[in-house]
């Protein structure tokens, strides 16, 4: 089982005040993948906080997406982690993106490298 821990890759310029940041991503891959996502962000309660991040593919077709489903206001940055992800055959890398539930997705974009597909 290899597991990778990533360093800050991003494919936009810094975020915005109040989006949320994708502060680190970890994926283990022995079939299907497993990817723990830390965010960071300037949760306010229920009108605004970080509620959702995405794997995706390089060209933008949605794998799996993890639901936040509360604000984090004491816990920053908060890791989540969201399992059973199938990398189709060929994608060798693939996007991490979140949002929140004011501004939407944010401009920052995580790239991952997925074990074993270089």
């Amino acid at each position: 089982m290899k597991k990778f821990l990533l360093g800050l890759l991003l494919l936009a310029p810094a975020t915005h005040a109040g989006e949320v940041s994708i502060v680190g991503v970890s994926v283990e891959c022995p079939g299907s993948c497993t990817f723990s996502v830390t965010l960071e962000h300037a949760d306010q309660g229920w009108g605004h906080y970080a509620n959702q991040w995405d794997v995706v593919t390089m060209d933008g077709k949605l794998l799996k997406s993890r639901v936040l489903h509360h604000p984090h206001e004491q816990e920053q940055p908060f890791t989540r982690s969201l399992s059973g992800v199938v990398i189709p055959a060929g994608e060798s890398k693939v996007k991490i993106r979140a949002r929140d539930s004011k501004h939407g997705y944010s401009e920052q974009e995580f790239i991952v490298d997925i074990p074993g597909r270089s």
